[in-house]
């Protein structure tokens, strides 16, 4: 018998003041549902409600993780002017004898033109990792789309043990209070790789509860509204930025470029190149290793193929953007890689701007305990002058980019990840190395095995100045407030923004 539920999503996702958002519902026996619409940040601030809105029972297309749903729209919102930007949960309810079957959506209001700071959710990731209705860019899939719901997780965790996926306590090499955390809730197996609650969430109610004033856009408005970035000071990039499209990078690279600021409080950064495709810009395209099946390979447009920023196939490494790349980083406390590592920072130039007021020296270990290097980091080829690390910037780390901060990482083998390849298949660490390097020679595979989380920053030829904390984990130190991480963040949102 199948499970009664209420499920829907919202499109378009982004909208401006003035505009208007289709919620697309589908009920159980056509019940009528509860719909709460709220601003998600320090407070929760509610917009919207209505205890009936009429629905029908939609089956999901076979082709719905593809294609999406194509559920007709069963209620339209109109986004008054003094909505602010911000993320707005949609929460859809209805009764089911004497139980509550929940679930959410949620779309972004953006920022007007002059926002001194503007986040931009990691939309893409979120897309590539939801297992709703079909495969995903890691079951099989080349093609995500958008108007569809979220699986489970994705937009909202209960509390529990094992919420996040970094291990956070003893060494725990197959993630087994994650695993066990994802069963008991019934969340999606990926659900703990991407979504809302896990890093851009505690990231901007911190921020708000300080007084920042934060505009929130979507990875796609970087794309399809360049302007959210009109007379910007800072852009931010929080958690698991991982999928980024050709025009993303064109738009944050033109900002830099003109001297605006940037800040990658986010680790596995711009690593996959993805397009964005589809009448309405609503399926996000991405083969990764089936990138030899690309229409555009071996065509004019083949710097376009989806596959890594760093692959030779496309030459344009993610560390002239932001310093830094996974593919030179790996993973920290999962699986079996650095299980019982520190999950922070050692310091080695503390005389840097971004460590005022935090009474940090030489040789000090930032951030372990709320194990803020965790999960997905980003690191540069470096090498030692005098005790400390210099880039080298062979990888395309910038030569004005200082470390500030190491950890070390390593990608996954055959003998250290979660899920092994099967015999024939390349581990993590051979594949990378045959696209950065174009070979699997073994020499190539030894100049990636031990990589680091690096923190550091950069100024440019215009003044812009890029910071990078090189891992997905940073926000968990604000949710933990942890004094150190609070005040760097501090520091950087204040002479930045």
């Amino acid at each position: 018998m199948a499970r009664e539920v209420v499920t829907g999503y919202c499109w378009p996702q982004s909208v401006g003041p003035g505009e208007q958002v289709g919620l697309h519902l589908s009920s159980s026996a056509g019940r009528p549902v509860r719909v709460e619409v709220a601003r998600v940040g320090a407070r929760r601030e509610v917009v919207f409600s209505s205890d009936s809105v009429p629905a029908g029972e939609h089956e999901t297309p076979p082709d719905a993780s593809s294609k999406g749903c194509g559920w007709p729209v069963a209620l339209t919102l109109d986004v008054e002017p003094g909505w602010r930007s911000g993320y707005y949960e949609v929460v859809m309810e209805i009764d089911v004898g004497e139980k509550v079957r929940r679930d959410y959506a949620f779309f972004v209001v953006r920022p007007p033109p002059g926002t001194r700071i503007v986040v931009a959710l990691t939309t893409n990731t979120w897309h590539a990792y939801n297992d709703f209705g079909g495969p995903n860019l890691y079951t099989g899939g080349t093609h995500v789309a958008m108007q569809r719901p979220m699986a489970a997780g994705y937009l909202y965790k209960p509390p529990g043990k094992g919420r996040r996926v970094t291990g956070t306590g003893a060494p725990d090499p197959q993630n087994a209070a994650h695993v066990g955390y994802i069963q008991i809730n019934h969340l999606s197996g990926y659900a703990g790789s991407a979504g809302w609650p896990d890093w851009e969430l505690p990231f901007l109610q911190w921020a708000e509860h300080e007084g920042f004033d934060i505009g929130v856009c979507t990875n796609a408005d970087l794309e399809e509204h360049p302007e959210v970035l009109q007379d910007a000071h800072l852009y931010l990039s929080v958690g698991h930025d991982e999928y980024w499209s050709g025009g993303m990078r064109d738009t944050v690279e033109a900002f830099v470029a003109g001297g605006g600021n940037a800040a990658f409080f986010s680790g596995n950064t711009s690593l996959w190149q993805v397009r964005i495709e589809g009448p309405d810009h609503d399926v996000m395209v991405g083969y990764k290793a089936f990138f030899k099946s690309d229409p555009l390979l071996g065509t004019d447009l083949e710097p376009e193929v989806t596959t890594f920023w760093s692959d030779v196939v496309v030459g344009r490494p993610e560390n002239t953007m932001t310093g830094v790349s996974f593919t030179r980083g790996g993973y920290h406390r999962i699986g079996r890689n650095v299980t019982a590592g520190l999950g922070g920072y050692t310091v080695h130039r503390p005389g840097h701007w971004i460590f005022d007021a935090t009474g940090l020296g030489y040789g000090d270990v930032l951030g372990a305990s709320a194990t803020v290097v965790g999960y997905e980091c980003d690191g540069c080829v470096f090498t030692y002058r005098d005790g400390l690390p210099y880039p080298t910037g062979e990888d395309g780390t910038p030569p004005t980019f200082e470390i500030l901060g190491t950890c070390p990482t390593q990608h996954f083998t055959r003998e250290t990840a979660p899920r092994p390849p099967r015999p024939g298949e390349p581990s993590e660490l051979e594949y990378i190395a045959s696209r950065v390097f174009g070979t699997r020679d073994p020499e190539g595979i030894e100049r990636i095995r031990h990589g680091h989380a690096v923190l550091g920053a950069y100024t440019n030829d215009a003044g812009a100045t890029v910071i990078t904390s090189g891992s997905t984990d940073w926000a968990h130190g604000l949710e933990a407030r942890d004094p150190q991480i609070e005040q760097i963040t501090r520091n950087v949102l204040r002479q930045l923004g």
